[in-house]
């Protein structure tokens, strides 16, 4: 006889194959992680047509502040080659490269903060607010080369190639096509005033650019729908999984039933020990026995202190006999008691009347009226 493993010839290993969706708790566990359904092909595409779409709104801001700049510029030049004659020139040209630094960080602050600002809109859009530091702590396992080996033959691996494949492909037939379609203007670039030149090129570029951006969106969105997919895919989890989470969360279903019983059978030893201080036991002779109290200081409506059936119903009649309790026989009330009022409630309105009656024939047996 030889000892065996089933779960070695599962599909996936032990637990089978992942054919579940993924439970809520893994899915939060794997955002903790880090690891969410993201393109960032989203937020590249998006930002770059933000970008091309303000440059080529403020272009002609822009062109003025470039002017002024080189004016302000050309007209230190004098003063430079003075200081440079006088041997006192490096603190000057430290100033003026300092101004020339100030004027470009406030020309390019605008394009930076709306690729920014439209990067981080596009990320949260995908992924909703929860920032963590979880993907930044090192891991071994990175270094693991069979680990590395197996990444460069997966699934992601492909998407990315063939992504990679048809941006360039993509953008060199936009860059053709729209470069074919300003060729007559390019060529006479050479007889147009330098202004007019400067113009014409920008104008092409943006242009260009604008095309690529909002063409480039279409593999985003394409890709965002692939990396949805494949994070799906590889949330999912065995049935084996499964079990053993809701084992963590849950508890244990025997432990549970276990607790649940032994629950029930403290709740039944303090019913029993409440039926000496009924006034009555009503009963359904075979099958229902409801123990019954009245006491006006505790509750303006008798409570039933036990109920039970079949074998806990003999079990009450059994202990009212030990403990000198009446016991009455009325087949409907005691079925009414039993499935509509639960122990330690009072009893219901539309019943009053009947255990009522039944009470007053007990206390005047004992002599109580």
């Amino acid at each position: 006889m030889l000892d065996y493993d089933l779960y070695l010839f599962a599909k996936e290993g032990p637990g089978g194959e992942k054919t579940e969706e993924a439970t809520p708790k893994k899915l939060e566990d794997a955002r903790k992680e880090g690891q969410v359904a993201k393109s960032k092909e989203i937020a590249i595409g998006f930002s770059l047509l933000a970008m091309f779409i303000l440059l080529k709104i403020w272009v002609g801001t822009l062109g003025n502040q470039f002017l002024s700049t080189f004016t302000y510029v050309y007209n230190r030049i004098p003063s430079l080659a003075s200081q440079m004659a006088s041997g006192d020139s490096v603190w000057y040209f430290l100033t003026l490269f300092r101004n020339l630094i100030i004027r470009f960080i406030l020309y390019m602050a605008p394009f930076l903060l709306v690729a920014l600002g439209v990067g981080l809109v596009c990320e949260i859009a995908q992924v909703k607010w929860k920032p963590t530091a979880k993907p930044l702590q090192p891991k071994f396992n990175k270094f693991n080369p069979i680990n590395g080996f197996k990444k460069m033959f997966s699934i992601q691996s492909l998407a990315e190639l063939l992504k990679s494949i048809l941006k360039i492909v993509l953008i060199g037939y936009i860059s053709y096509s729209t470069l074919r379609d300003k060729w007559t203007s390019i060529l006479i670039l050479l007889d147009m005033p330098v202004s007019q030149g400067i113009s014409l090129m920008g104008n092409i570029i943006l242009d260009l650019g604008i095309r690529i951006s909002g063409f480039y969106l279409i593999i985003a969105f394409a890709d965002y729908f692939f990396q949805s997919w494949k994070f799906k895919e590889d949330m999912k989890m065995t049935k084996q999984e499964v079990k053993d989470e809701y084992k963590q969360s849950e508890g244990d279903p025997q432990v549970k039933g276990q607790i649940k019983q032994r629950m029930m059978q403290a709740s039944r030893r303090r019913m029993m020990q409440d039926i000496p201080k009924a006034d009555v036991v009503i009963t359904n002779p075979t099958h229902f026995a409801v123990a019954i109290k009245y006491d006006a200081d505790v509750a303006e409506a008798p409570i039933v202190l036990a109920k039970g059936a079949d074998y806990l119903a003999g079990k009450i009649k059994e202990t009212a006999k030990e403990n000198n309790i009446e016991i009455v026989e009325n087949k409907p009330l005691a079925r009414m008691l039993y499935y509509n009022v639960e122990i330690g409630q009072v009893i219901p309105p539309e019943l009053y009347k009947a255990v009522a009656d039944i009470l007053a024939y007990v206390y005047k047996i004992q002599g109580k009226i």
